[in-house]
């Protein structure tokens, strides 16, 4: 088993982010074009919930309830003793056990392979849907200025 330092649990929340935030299609499309399928048994299977959202005003202000979100998590352990965990937003049994494998496998000798073959597309696709984003906002960007009178 792996300890992990400091440096490393936030590589790792990054990873974990990543695979949470990512389209469950692309995620799967990555996962399944990648052909890795890890023998595994459940510590807690796929399970859906719910989470409660917090939010603050202006991003400094009292903390508030925002609402609830569904999310599913679950926790698994490959066959070498490697533990990987997920919580993803919304129903997905499948997305939270791909992204808990890959969780897992991160741990291990094939890093470099699951980040060459899911992550590092993920990531792509993640800047690209950002880069449009940023575009279509700039494209209704509003300048206004004032004109001085000539008095």
């Amino acid at each position: 088993m792996k300890d992990f330092t400091r440096d490393e649990n936030a590589e790792r929340r990054g990873w974990m982010g990543l695979l949470a935030r990512s389209a469950a299609a692309e995620l799967l499309a990555q996962w399944d074009a990648a052909g890795m399928a890890p023998a595994f048994t459940w510590l807690r299977a796929p399970e859906v919930g719910g989470v409660m959202v917090r939010g603050r005003a202006g991003a400094v202000g009292a903390a508030f309830n925002l609402g609830e979100m569904t999310v599913t998590r679950c926790s698994l352990k490959l066959a070498d003793g490697r533990v990987g965990h997920a919580v993803v937003q919304g129903r997905d049994r499948r997305k939270a056990e791909v992204a808990a494998l890959c969780d897992a496998l991160m741990q291990g000798d094939e890093a470099g392979a699951v980040r060459a073959a899911v992550l590092d597309p993920l990531a792509a696709a993640a800047k690209e849907r950002a880069r449009v984003r940023a575009a279509k906002a700039a494209a209704t960007k509003v300048d206004f200025f004032t004109m001085v009178r000539g008095e």
